[in-house]
Order: C-alpha cells, then structure tokens, then sequence
C-alpha cells in the first residue's frame, strides 16, 4: 500500500486515463497515426470530458492529415461512399455537433454539393485519393487547416 498523500487535484490526474493506440503494418517504414506521438492540442482536455463526437473529430483530423502526407501535389483526400451508390465526397471541411453527431462537407466526383451528417456510433469513414480541381494550382489539404484549427481551438 501507498502511504502517499495526494491533493485532490492530484489524486484526479492519477485516474484519468491516457489514450492508447496500436498498429500493426505489413511494411514496417510505413508511419501510421497510431505511431505518432498525440499532438498538445489533443491532450489538453481529458478524453473523459469529450464527447463522443469531440473525440472522433479530433482523431479524424489526424488520420487525414497523415492521410493527406502521402498524397502527391496532383491529388487531394476524399471519402468513399460503401453500398449507397453515392460515390466520393473530396472533403472540404469536417464538424461534430456534441454529444454524437459528426458532419463531412465537400463535393462529389461531378462538383456537386455533398454533405454527410453520422451518428459516431455509425462513424466508418474510407480515405481515398482524388484528383485536384484542374484550375487548382495547389492542392488544398484539408487535413493541415483542420489540424491548425485544433491548435487554435484548444488555445482558448
């Protein structure tokens, strides 16, 4: 038994639990998300205190800016639609409505207007490769804004 006293604030810090993740990849130079270190933004406030959607969303974010970091300056990230004949969406803009709704803004493969709203407990999101708009000169990556957004949002 441990004799040592702790302050309240102490004795809460020493309970919360740290996320963890793992992978395992056939190729071992692949660098994964789950191998990376969560950024400061993402451990300011305990995952306890998040919403289900909160979390999502900030997960979501580093999977597609590492997503985004194998992509070549032709291509930009979209979603796959599986068993709704729907298509991709190329991902202009991610959301989350607390406590469990995540929303994905974007375009299809003909330039319309697309705009998938998921419960968390849904939340099955396939990142693919699209290509750039054409009149593009840059690829835009959504991934980085969104990640600077985080930054931004976890500062205040």
């Amino acid at each position: 038994m441990d004799n040592k006293i702790a302050t309240a604030a102490e004795a809460l810090e020493g309970n919360v639990k740290k996320p963890t993740a793992a992978v395992v990849h056939s190729d071992p130079h692949v660098q994964t998300v789950e191998q990376e270190p969560l950024p400061d933004a993402l451990n300011k406030k305990p995952v306890e205190q998040k919403s289900p959607a909160e979390w999502a969303y900030q997960r979501l974010i580093l999977y597609i800016q590492n997503f985004e970091k194998t992509l070549n300056a032709e291509e930009e990230v979209a979603m796959g639609f599986t068993d709704t004949g729907a298509g991709v969406l190329k991902i202009e803009g991610i959301g989350y409505f607390d406590p469990d709704i995540v929303t994905f803004y974007g375009t299809d493969q003909t330039g319309a207007r697309v705009q998938l709203v998921q419960h968390v407990s849904q939340l099955n999101v396939l990142l693919r490769s699209m290509p750039k708009d054409v009149d593009a000169a840059e690829p835009r990556r959504i991934g980085f804004r969104l990640a600077e957004a985080l930054d931004k949002e976890t500062d205040e």
